[in-house]
């Protein structure tokens, strides 16, 4: 900003100064207006939907998945997003955001032009709607993230109740197991590092499946002691992926 630019930004702010409002008790007003409009909607909001509770605390289960609150769940679907990629992780989840809050605090430092109208600020305008864009996507993806110990898929059609008891066991199994960390199943599970498992049954035949389940391709975990220590289980795991189809 050179010299006569900064007399002439002096001079309007002056003009709108002496023309403007104080701020007690104009704008005070107006924040207590909008904080108590903001407490009424949250107290109707309480008291017609009320707050989810779930069930009690159990300290031995080994199925609980652990999620964020709502407001973060744009920065837990980037840590899992992340996840194939350690090196990057630490600066994706912490390093990212850290920068971008020094960024706004640092805002006035370097931000020294006079223009205040929005849609004459192209550079700041369009930073803006992509964070907010990015931000939204992300939240959205992080909470309808399936979760990585539960299988929930309709019976198929046509099962004798001997195969529709094996398929709900290899639900079990499937969700206990945690394939859905790498797995997709149905809108449950992540899709990757592994491939979508919602129709491997018509893929690999039941052989093929039991052979990958047991000798698989690193960083897939072995399914060799279970068919040795559990080969009922690891028939129904077998019997059950070859029925998605």
């Amino acid at each position: 900003m050179n010299q006569a630019e900064k007399e002439q930004y002096l001079r309007e702010y002056a003009l709108l100064k002496n023309e403007g409002k104080p701020f007690f008790p104009y704008a005070v007003a107006k924040d207590a207006l909008m904080a108590v409009i903001v407490m009424i909607v949250i107290m109707l909001l309480s008291l017609f939907y009320g707050a989810e509770l779930g069930p009690a605390v159990n300290p031995t289960t080994t199925t609980y998945v652990p999620r964020p609150d709502w407001y973060f769940y744009f920065l837990f679907e980037l840590l899992r997003v992340m996840r194939n990629a350690p090196k990057l992780t630490d600066m994706a989840t912490l390093g990212v955001p850290t920068l971008c809050m020094l960024g706004l605090f640092l805002l006035p430092l370097y931000d020294r032009s006079p223009e205040r109208l929005i849609t004459r600020r192209p550079v700041a305008l369009a930073a803006g709607l992509a964070t907010i864009t990015c931000m939204a996507y992300l939240t959205y993806t992080g909470a309808n993230t399936g979760s990585p110990n539960q299988v929930v898929l309709p019976v198929p059609p046509g099962l004798t109740q001997s195969q529709r008891s094996t398929f709900l066991a290899g639900e079990i199994i499937v969700g206990e197991s945690g394939c859905e960390g790498c797995h997709q199943i149905g809108s449950y599970g992540n899709n990757g590092p592994g491939p979508k498992l919602t129709h491997i049954g018509t893929i690999l035949r039941p052989g093929a499946i039991a052979s990958t389940l047991k000798d698989p391709i690193a960083p897939m975990p072995s399914f060799a002691s279970l068919a040795q220590h559990s080969p009922k289980e690891f028939k129904q795991l077998v019997e059950f992926l070859s029925m998605l189809q």
